[in-house]
């Protein structure tokens, strides 16, 4: 068996493969802790820094299989085929959240919608407490909050009902005569 054989033995792609693969798992292990201690550092929420080094590592990881994969059945299009699907994937996942911030914006921009009102869509109702860039937070008679996401405001008829202490415009009074 000569050397060039073995060179381009595909067992070798597929352990050259499986060995890119581990190194990619060590490297995410590495880099969602570092990336995980920096965020705590900057005062961030458990549950945030939880869910953003996981999201980090299974990421790392996924580029690491896609890359693995290339190398063990010696093509660079798995790769490409791999980051496309990816992309695809989060751009589907991300589209309500990102609906939500921009529904936010308007919600908080045309201000149709303020702290105390008592607003009612479609099957539920409550006393709004908070308004938030993504979800408004509204408080029912049973004193339960309910989480809604601000797309729902945006795109669904709202009722809000008498605000506490606003009167009703009036028509202008014509000017006396003079």
């Amino acid at each position: 068996m000569k050397l060039s054989d073995v060179a381009n033995s595909p067992l070798l792609f597929v352990a050259l493969g499986i060995v890119v693969f581990a190194a990619f798992v060590v490297v995410a292990r590495v880099v969602s802790q570092r990336a995980g201690t920096a965020l705590r550092v900057r005062g961030l929420r458990h549950e945030a820094v939880v869910a953003a080094t996981r999201v980090i590592t299974a990421l790392v990881i996924g580029l690491g299989g896609f890359i693995g994969f290339s190398f063990a059945l010696h093509s660079d299009n798995v790769t490409l085929a791999g980051i496309v699907i990816a992309t695809l994937i989060a751009t589907f996942g991300i589209q309500d959240v990102l609906k939500d911030y921009v529904s936010g914006y308007y919600v908080l921009l045309e201000r149709h919608i303020r702290l105390g009102d008592q607003i009612s869509v479609e099957s539920w109702s409550g006393t709004v407490t908070e308004v938030k860039l993504r979800v408004t937070l509204l408080r029912n008679e049973a004193g339960h909050t309910i989480v809604v996401p601000n797309s729902e405001l945006f795109n669904r008829p709202v009722t809000i009902q008498g605000r506490p202490g606003a009167s009703v415009a009036e028509e202008p009074k014509p000017a006396p005569p003079a």
